[in-house]
């Protein structure tokens, strides 16, 4: 963390009491925020691991399971937005623990699933659960960290997604190995024992986690001052430029051009992330070879984020730092729809996981540029549900055309259409982020 801090202050002197305000705010909820993404996202894809025996227990087919995979978002897209409104309601701490208990509770009954329909409503119910988690946390990070700050401290946050299979992975792929104990299947006890420890980490997030600046009493009140002070300084430069109310924020077209954007990337993404342990298993590996292999890309994603994060942030600039990220995750892709051999696959797979997390931290700066308070909490809830439904469109995808083929690498190849029309989207859009920085650099 420290080493975050220090990247975050550097290119230029900053005052002493910036610096001791933005490692004492980093300190208390970055290595917090990222345990929980990560035990959120292990919940939401571990189901690419279950797939490897659940799939031959329960008689699934691809499409089948595609379906069920997908429908998580579906869930995730209805209740997206009033979820995002209820946490600026009722606060973080309350509404986080709500989300992270119920998530819980609803991964672990995964291992009642016996067929297609408890199949289908487990994995909606999921989805309902979680909605809201990553675009209030999104909003959340905007209370604490100045604009110059974000890309790199949201790409510290959203380290998690990366690591929850550079982690999960190896891990999943062992529980697998427990299958007959107790009677339960090694999927259902993967549900059960990645299911436990979201809902006794939602418990501590009521107690832990703080609203607002304002309440922190681990600042001091001139690093409260400071902080309130620059946030303040960047809302009034935003609406001084145009207020956008809830209703204009969400028929924006720039919002709706990011939700399409945003669409692409997560097709990109939740395809990969799903069906990528069936594809490394088709190397002829066992389960826990197969989980140290899939957490390769994913171990390479992790570095290059942070790196790039870090870059957008000195150079103060986010077009291309998404827009490129996207064009050579499209690439690589687009290459695996024409080999088959495991170490060029494995090569084009890890490209393509460094172009989707590069992207992922620094898009999230777009929208926040130019929008604050409840507008900002509407839209970002509304461009990360939009966006979301591509977690039910790339996986079927590639499950349809796998359906239909019998080839994997042919889905990655259509699939490779999303990011690669999401990358020109946001070349051709623009996107200006000035007024992110309109405030000019701390004081």
């Amino acid at each position: 963390m420290s080493q975050l801090t220090t990247a975050a202050i550097a290119g230029g002197a900053k005052s002493d009491i910036e610096t001791s305000t933005i490692r004492a705010i980093s300190w208390r909820l970055i290595p917090f925020l990222i345990l929980a993404y990560f035990l959120a996202y292990l919940d939401r894809v571990n189901l690419g691991f279950a797939a490897l025996t659940m799939n031959a227990d329960l008689k699934f087919s691809p499409l089948v399971f595609a379906t069920g995979a997908g429908i998580f978002f579906i869930g995730y897209f209805i209740f997206e937005v009033p979820s995002n409104l209820a946490l600026e309601k009722f606060g973080a701490s309350r509404w986080i623990a709500r989300i992270m208990v119920s998530w819980g509770i609803l991964s672990a009954l995964m291992a009642t699933v016996s067929g297609e329909w408890s199949f289908y409503i487990l994995r909606f119910l999921l989805g309902v659960a979680e909605a809201g988690f990553f675009p209030g946390i999104i909003l959340y990070l905007t209370y604490w960290y100045p604009a110059q700050y974000r890309a790199l401290f949201m790409a510290a946050f959203a380290v998690a997604v990366p690591l929850s299979t550079v982690i999960g992975a190896p891990i999943s792929g062992m529980l697998l190995n427990l299958h007959g104990f107790m009677g339960l299947s090694g999927w259902q006890w993967l549900f059960i024992l990645e299911g436990i420890p979201s809902v006794l980490l939602g418990v501590v997030t009521w107690f832990y986690l703080t609203d607002k600046p304002e309440k922190a009493n681990w600042l001091t009140a001139e690093q409260k001052a400071w902080l309130a002070s620059k946030l303040e300084a960047e809302k009034a430069a935003k609406e001084a430029v145009r207020h956008f109310s809830l209703g204009e924020a969400l028929a924006s077209p720039k919002v709706i051009a990011l939700s399409v954007i945003y669409f692409g990337f997560v097709g990109a993404l939740y395809g990969m992330q799903f069906w990528l342990p069936t594809i490394v298993k088709a190397f002829g590996l066992t389960n826990v070879q197969t989980g140290f292999v899939t957490a390769i890309p994913y171990l390479f994603g992790t570095i290059a984020m942070i790196l790039w994060a870090r870059h957008s942030d000195a150079t103060r600039e986010r077009v291309a730092h998404v827009g490129g990220p996207l064009l050579l995750t499209a690439i690589a892709l687009g290459v695996c729809g024409f080999i088959t051999e495991p170490v060029t696959t494995m090569i084009a797979l890890t490209v393509a996981a460094i172009g989707i997390f590069c992207c992922f931290a620094v898009f999230w700066t777009l929208p926040t540029a130019w929008l604050s308070g409840t507008a900002a909490a509407g839209a970002i809830a509304l461009i990360n549900s939009i966006g979301n439904l591509a977690g039910f469109g790339g996986p079927y995808l590639i499950g349809w055309v796998k359906d239909a083929t019998g080839s994997t690498s042919t889905g990655l190849l259509v699939l490779s259409l999303l990011p690669l029309v999401a990358g020109l989207m946001v070349f051709l859009g623009g996107h200006d982020s000035k007024t992110e920085f309109a405030a000019g650099p701390a004081k």
